[in-house]
């Protein structure tokens, strides 16, 4: 017999990644404009737009458990946009640091939507976890478009 019902709490972390991940594309499109690197801001504004498609997609399933999605981000993340903006502003216009940055904000992503899959897989619907693995796969293909742009950058 299928579960159809869903952990809310496990949704909602996933909303939170993606909330990070919004603001932190937003803080990188901030350093990007500060820096003159303007042809950054399509592909951070496409992945800004992307997590809130995944947004629009995981709240319905919260709702219907009878709670609120949340609109909060993890205190990791806060953190990690803190040190993103320092980390810049200590290389100066350095391309490369920017990218390797939102790198590592694609991995932190990747880690949360991982662990959702493995350790809430007797806690979501066969739907919502579908629906989840299909969001993780289309970040990868974020993550390996970033790093691709940070490698062509030279040191």
């Amino acid at each position: 017999m299928e579960n159809n019902i869903n952990n809310p709490e496990i949704i909602n972390d996933i909303i939170k990644i993606n909330n990070d991940r919004i603001e932190g594309y937003r803080k990188a499109i901030d350093l990007a404009t500060s820096h003159g690197l303007d042809k950054l801001l399509p592909t951070f504004q496409k992945y800004i737009e992307q997590s809130n498609e995944f947004i629009a997609e995981l709240k319905p399933y919260v709702e219907l458990e009878g709670k609120e999605p949340t609109d909060s981000t993890m205190l990791s993340g806060k953190l990690f946009r803190v040190w993103m903006g320092i980390k810049v502003n200590i290389t100066g216009d350095d391309e490369r640091s920017l990218l390797e940055t939102c790198e590592q904000g694609e991995d932190a992503f990747k880690s949360t939507y991982q662990t959702a899959l493995a350790e809430g897989s007797n806690e979501l619907s066969q739907h919502v976890h579908s629906l989840i693995n299909t969001q993780l796969s289309k970040q990868l293909e974020a993550h390996n478009i970033i790093k691709m742009m940070r490698d062509n950058k030279a040191i």
